[in-house]
């Protein structure tokens, strides 16, 4: 089982909040430069989330 995690505050306004208003200026960006509709981002985003997703073994009955 995985331990629980938080970020402290100060990463929650420093390093997150930094990464939060990246990732929507460049997805922002993306949308304005190829006119892709937001169902497109959200897509690519998953793919992005999926990498980072805990991989789990299905048991094999």
């Amino acid at each position: 089982m995985n331990k629980p995690y938080s970020f402290s505050n100060h990463q929650m306004n420093g390093i997150v909040e930094n990464t939060y208003v990246n990732i929507i200026k460049e997805c922002e960006n993306l949308k304005k430069n190829t006119n892709c509709p937001n169902e497109q981002v959200v897509a690519l985003l998953s793919v992005i989330a999926s990498n980072f997703a805990t991989k789990t073994e299905k048991n094999k009955n």
